[in-house]
């Protein structure tokens, strides 16, 4: 078998195992913070910031059109800016952290996609989140990690391959995303 087709088949056992019940119980949690004016924080670690960021822009741009309810949704960057005397206290692992103290509240939500579940960063933002008392959802791949033992719904790829499980990622965020473009009216 070439590679193309053994990454095809590899791609499509991890779609098959996908656990959609942890996708639908997110669209639920999405629909219950917009209902209720709660805000959604996204953060991402390395590559999966962009997962992150483009399930915030494909929710954001789709779901609000000419509907009277908006999900409230904010991609948090792991480059958040900081005046030059504060860089060295706040490190990469804070960054998430100082975001969320600035603008989360009880009741809103915190999502993390990480392809190991072990991301320093996200599980700082949980911690945080959890005593702010937000709740949490994580998107992982292979065992779920740390995250996945953390969060109030957790997102399993299972598969161990990363192209596999960062693939699975952005069609998870998809079908999150697409659920508000196109099937709900609120």
């Amino acid at each position: 078998m070439k590679y193309p087709e053994q990454y095809r088949s590899e791609l499509l056992n991890t779609i098959r195992g996908l656990d959609l019940d942890g996708v639908s119980e997110t669209i639920d949690a999405f629909r219950e913070a917009r209902a209720l004016g709660r805000c959604i924080f996204a953060c991402g670690s390395g590559k999966n910031a962009a997962a992150a960021a483009r399930l915030l822009c494909e929710t954001v741009k789709g779901s609000g059109l000419n509907r009277s309810m908006r999900l409230r949704i904010v991609a948090l960057s792991e480059e958040a800016p900081a005046p030059s005397r504060f860089a060295g206290d706040l490190g990469g692992d804070s960054a998430f952290v100082d975001q969320l103290r600035n603008n989360a509240e009880a009741g809103d939500i915190v999502i993390g996609i990480s392809p190991s579940g072990n991301s320093a960063a996200i599980l700082r933002a949980f911690e945080y989140a959890i005593r702010t008392g937000c709740r949490t959802i994580s998107i992982t791949g292979r065992d779920g990690g740390k995250l996945a033992n953390v969060s109030n719904i957790s997102i399993l790829v299972p598969a161990s391959h990363p192209g596999s499980v960062e693939d699975a990622h952005m069609i998870i965020c998809h079908m999150i995303a697409h659920y508000f473009v196109s099937l709900d009216q609120g």
